[in-house]
């Protein structure tokens, strides 16, 4: 992997297969490449995400994960090989405690809406759950490290805690799903605000 863009257009890979970093040809369609284009897809998502109006904190938490995620997906590129190191995880739980703790509690579940910077969070969010999800069905096939499992799920919860903090900006709040259940505690609460139910994303 010396000369990484010496030439875009190879053309190898007009069979319908890909070179991994091992130097070997797999299917395109077969589960790696699958979870590596989730990976690359999920850190373009993140790049839109950085062209909204964000606090300085959180632009720079999301460019240092687009970076983590360039080793996620260069070690789903070379089976074996460790890029994705433990300092990264706990990158993800630190911050999920530092926002998670500046948010109400949840009523109810929420819609992925709100601010435009939001919406955007929630779409990675997705994006990085069907990440998350192809990692576990390639892992049912052949050995992998835990690694990459589980950065994504923690990173999945993070994007749902950082869209509830990006609606917040300008004063905003969640979108909440409007449930019969939600109905009647503000009628029983008198106000439409949120309750101390604690009912959130995370998996």
């Amino acid at each position: 992997m010396g000369n990484r863009l010496s030439q875009i257009a190879t053309r190898t890979g007009d069979d319908g297969s890909t070179g991994l970093g091992d130097n070997s040809r797999v299917s395109k369609a077969s589960g790696r490449p699958q979870a590596m284009g989730d990976v690359d897809e999920l850190n373009s998502h993140i790049g839109l995400l950085l062209c909204e109006p964000l606090p300085a904190d959180v632009r720079e938490l999301l460019v240092d994960i687009q970076h983590q995620l360039f080793n996620l997906g260069g070690e789903l590129s070379m089976p074996g090989y460790e890029l994705l190191k433990d300092d990264a995880l706990l990158q993800l739980d630190t911050a999920l405690a530092h926002y998670n703790a500046q948010l109400p509690r949840l009523a109810e579940f929420i819609l992925p809406a709100g601010t435009r910077a939001a919406a955007q969070s929630h779409v990675c969010r997705t994006v990085a759950r069907r990440a998350e999800r192809m990692v576990v069905a390639l892992e049912q096939g052949e050995a992998m490290r835990a690694a990459p499992r589980q950065y994504l799920n923690r990173l999945s919860d993070l994007l749902f805690v950082l869209a509830r903090v990006l609606n917040r900006v300008d004063g905003g709040d969640d979108v909440y799903w409007k449930s019969a259940r939600l109905a009647r505690m503000q009628a029983e609460d008198g106000h439409g605000g949120p309750g101390d139910n604690n009912i959130g994303a995370g998996r």
